[in-house]
């Protein structure tokens, strides 16, 4: 775990949580069937797939809708007074990031959008350097580089460790990147940020932080942390879908082709006397933000970025440190229920927690979680396979489906349930999640389940 990051949790989990409320997000008032009979307000516990919008960005949304217009491309009033709140929302995520004043903040379509492009924009003779615990987004966009996957490590110091020693053994010595992430997506684990960045620089690589799950939990400083870039999904931030960010050094992004071809990233075009067309590049943000751009999606992340600084992010780190308690001492109440974890039990994490149940099938598990209890949770391999059949102990190459088990209800299935919230859940989710656990593992489920296009269901 960064010394930067713990510290920090240390220090939020000293001050006082109790008169930290829950922030207002859409949804907190709908309320669900049950297979049993009646209906309940609805526990949305998935916030580490996308998190529920806060009520005040999608206010603050609603307040600029009139004011709709293309950016960039106007003179009108309307389109003068987005460019200017598209351009503020730019330097808002540059603040709430504490970015380097040389940085650029690009705007895309979310964290797997964001690690393409850097993919997109590295060296041609990269070398990037990935451990296999990264979720998808992260382990995969590197296929025009050569890439050396490293084993999941089991303490945040062998963390270090491992990718050290691979560093000092690359040939030949040219540019390279590291990929991390900041909280894992499966433990919620906190990883050693700081230190892994020091450890790239000492070898002359460079480091990109997929903050997908630590920037809705925890505050992010690019400078602290010293990471070269950093990327994020606004749908995990309390945002709507559709936006995300890349932010970090320009000097790749300037000097790669842009990552799509059109206008916007276009500064001046022209005819050839052999027929052919001349381009000359933006070097700017706008170089990777071809098309019209997602204004409202930009504009609902820099709303988001003010509503956790001014909610007082310690606050927030602090009430969501007391639910992962409340969580992990309900759980270890259940002698069924092992709770995930690579770096060990006790090791600080955001409020995400992935578990199996002896004797359930995970899919079973969730399926009675929701039908029963009106509780979201989510079940599967969570995009990122290798690390959770590590986790699972199963072995690298057996297959399986990201959320979608073969295994009927009652059988083994190479899958987990993950609980995940954040600064919109109320206590009492949080306690009828675990009180659901130990009744479903006491008590059984009360309904009868099936199986259907590769997952369980009640059935009728």
């Amino acid at each position: 775990m960064s010394a930067s990051l713990n510290a920090a949790v240390a220090t939020t989990a000293a001050s006082d949580p109790a008169c930290a409320e829950p922030l207002a997000v859409l949804g907190r008032d709908v309320t669900v069937p049950l297979v049993t009979g009646g209906e309940v307000t609805y526990a949305a516990l998935d916030y580490a797939a996308s998190a529920p919008a806060l009520q005040r960005v999608w206010d603050d949304v609603a307040a600029y809708a009139p004011y709709y217009g293309s950016v960039h491309r106007g003179a009108g009033y309307l389109s003068q007074l987005s460019t200017d709140l598209f351009e503020q929302s730019r330097a808002t995520v540059a603040e709430f990031l504490d970015c380097r004043p040389t940085d650029q903040v690009v705007f895309t379509r979310s964290t797997t959008d964001s690690l393409n492009l850097l993919a997109a924009v590295i060296p041609a003779d990269c070398q990037v350097f990935v451990f296999e615990t990264e979720h998808h987004a992260s382990l995969l966009p590197w296929t025009n580089a050569q890439v050396t996957y490293l084993n999941a490590p089991r303490t945040p110091a062998e963390a270090v460790a491992t990718l050290e020693r691979a560093l000092a053994d690359r040939e030949p010595y040219g540019p390279a990147l590291v990929c991390v992430t900041g909280a894992s997506n499966v433990t919620g684990e906190l990883w050693p940020v700081k230190e892994l960045a020091a450890a790239a620089h000492a070898h002359g690589a460079r480091i990109v932080l997929d903050a997908a799950q630590l920037a809705p939990h925890h505050p992010v400083s690019v400078r602290d942390l010293d990471v070269d870039w950093v990327a994020f999904s606004g749908h995990k931030l309390y945002a709507p879908f559709g936006s995300g960010v890349l932010a970090g050094r320009a000097d790749w992004l300037r000097q790669a082709e842009p990552y799509l071809a059109g206008g916007g990233a276009s500064r001046k075009v022209s005819r050839r006397e052999d027929g052919g067309v001349d381009v000359e590049w933006h070097t700017t943000a706008a170089r990777h933000e071809a098309g019209s751009p997602n204004v409202i999606g930009v504009y609902s992340i820099a709303s988001a970025c003010r509503a956790l600084t001014e909610a007082g992010f310690e606050n927030l780190v602090a009430r969501e440190q007391r639910l992962v308690e409340r969580v992990r001492e309900g759980l270890a109440e259940v002698p069924a229920v092992r709770i995930l974890s690579l770096f060990g039990d006790d090791a600080p994490r955001v409020g995400v927690l992935s578990f199996v149940v002896d004797g359930w099938n995970s899919s079973h598990f969730a399926a009675a979680l929701s039908a029963e209890y009106g509780i979201g949770v989510r079940d599967g391999l969570f995009c990122a396979h290798p690390l959770v059949r590590t986790l699972l102990g199963s072995e690298p190459q057996t297959q399986g489906e990201c959320g979608a088990p073969e295994a009927a209800p009652g059988e083994r299935s190479l899958n987990a349930i993950r609980v995940s919230f954040g600064a919109g859940t109320p206590d009492e989710h949080v306690d009828r999640f675990v009180r659901a656990v130990k009744e479903l593992v006491t008590d059984g489920a009360k309904w009868q389940y099936r199986t259907e296009e590769g997952r369980c269901v009640p059935a009728v």
